[in-house]
């Protein structure tokens, strides 16, 4: 089982509303835990040898934060990665991941997208990064950044706004 279907199983668990999932295979065993939106609690990824280790779970703490009211609203409609957001028709790119967000590629390096950059479908704007991995984040949708929605280095939720995007 590769990194894109864990993560879409991630999506799907999220979305379906299930408050537990369990996902056992020959050499992998995967639990995912939601907990309701105070305590959000989610469990993810094992990767063990089933007759090597034993079961280890490592919960991932979401960490809420206080947001802006824009935020909350394109946060609260749901939607992929890339939802379009109904103030101005703007587009919100998400996170596909909980992790921790980057805007640069290194610490000595320039962010890979600012506002005001015109961005092209594939452009990669960000890094997550989820369990020592980092993960490029591609734009699906071509336009120009309007505005970026959270710090560098702060943790992420998985459907947590990251940028929006003006398609015209």
């Amino acid at each position: 089982m590769d990194l894109k279907e864990i993560q879409n199983l991630i999506k799907f668990v999220a979305k379906s509303g299930a408050s537990e999932v369990k996902l056992e295979m020959d050499d992998v065993k995967i639990t995912i835990k939601t907990g309701s939106d105070e305590n959000r609690e989610t469990t993810i990824l094992q990767q063990v040898p089933m007759q090597a280790a034993p079961q280890m779970h490592q919960p991932v703490q979401q960490q809420q934060t206080s947001q802006a009211p824009q935020q909350q609203e394109s946060q609260s409609k749901g939607g992929g990665e890339a939802a379009a957001s109904q103030d101005k028709g703007y587009i919100t790119i998400k996170s596909p991941i909980i992790g921790t967000f980057y805007r640069k590629p290194s610490p000595d390096k320039d962010a890979f997208v600012e506002v005001g950059d015109s961005i092209k479908e594939g452009d990669v704007l960000c890094v997550i990064e989820a369990m020592k991995l980092f993960n490029e984040i591609e734009s699906e949708v071509s336009g120009k950044i309007v505005k970026v929605l959270v710090d560098d280095s702060s943790p992420v939720e998985f459907d947590q706004p990251l940028f929006l995007v003006d398609p015209s």
